[in-house]
């Protein structure tokens, strides 16, 4: 949804201070000031209107351990499933042609959000009868690969959103979008409690990062061992293709020191590859709010 920029009446109006007489100087003044005002306005239709999916997020996303993790109400999102439905028919509206007119920051939030409702949706075709994401699959197909999302006039999958759009080497090069997109699992960066936009994106994507490095039952340092997610494993590339200079993970984790526990010594010694680092097992548990899959097997 995109606001629409009154160019009717301001050109109306530059036409109206011509017939009233001021000089000509003045009135290309006053043209290129109204000119700057319309642009403005066009700049602002990009921005695609989230706020369907920040209210469900913000009312049904719970912040757990001071904040580096959330939970998912997923049978209150079961019960705004009117409202989930409208958003996703809203992104699915959007044209593949304007779209590519977006500032990228605004494509990329349109991306990470359309994959996070999307992964909540996939959730809800089979809650409460499933513990994680993965029984949505099976040996012969993935829960990501299905064709579910309609999208720019077609249906795709959720791989094809976080590979094939968001992931695409020379598009965004943004290796903190794995700190953004959610797969409705426990071992996997939070899923925000709030919408993503383009004008605060790189905020959140700092954020995103900060809280994930700093969630002690995932990345951790102690007794001299660095221990990290396997999203560092499975995605090294992306944290190694140079992004704001940095072509090692080493490098990448130790700008990142004060929130995994690192001294200042520790974050030299990582980048100069003096300590090593291992991955932990990943947890496919669903990342649903504490008590709502208990409540459903004891039934």
């Amino acid at each position: 949804m995109t606001k629409k920029c009154p160019q009717a009446s301001t050109g109306a109006w530059v036409l109206s201070t011509q017939a009233r007489g001021l000089n000509e100087p003045m009135s290309r003044i006053l043209s290129v000031v109204v000119f700057s005002v319309m642009l403005i306005s066009v700049t602002d239709a990009s921005a695609f209107d989230h706020a369907v999916w920040d209210r469900l997020l913000r009312q049904h996303v719970v912040p757990q351990r001071g904040g580096v993790t959330t939970a998912v109400n997923y049978r209150g999102l079961q019960e705004d499933r009117a409202l989930l439905t409208q958003y996703l028919a809203s992104l699915g509206a959007v044209d593949k042609a304007s779209f590519e007119t977006w500032p990228a920051a605004e494509r990329l939030a349109f991306l990470i959000n359309t994959y996070n409702a999307w992964t909540v949706e996939l959730i809800l075709t089979a809650y409460p009868q499933l513990e994680s994401i993965k029984d949505l699959g099976s040996f012969f197909s993935s829960p990501w690969k299905r064709d579910i999302v309609q999208l720019f006039g077609e249906k795709i999958s959720l791989d094809d959103i976080e590979h094939g759009m968001i992931r695409e080497q020379g598009e965004y090069d943004e290796p903190r979008i794995h700190f953004a997109v959610n797969c409705a699992s426990i071992g996997c960066p939070a899923l925000r409690n709030e919408a993503y936009t383009g004008e605060r994106l790189e905020m959140q994507l700092t954020e995103q990062a900060e809280s994930f490095l700093a969630d002690r039952t995932r990345n951790r340092f102690a007794d001299g061992r660095l221990e990290v997610s396997s999203i560092f494993k499975w995605y090294r590339d992306d944290f190694e293709r140079g992004w704001r200079g940095y072509r090692s993970l080493a490098g990448f984790i130790a700008q990142y020191g004060q929130q995994i526990g690192l001294s200042v010594e520790d974050a030299q010694r990582l980048r100069r590859g003096e300590i090593d680092i291992s991955f932990l097992a990943y947890d496919w548990r669903l990342n649903s709010l504490a008590g709502e899959q208990i409540r459903w097997i004891e039934q």
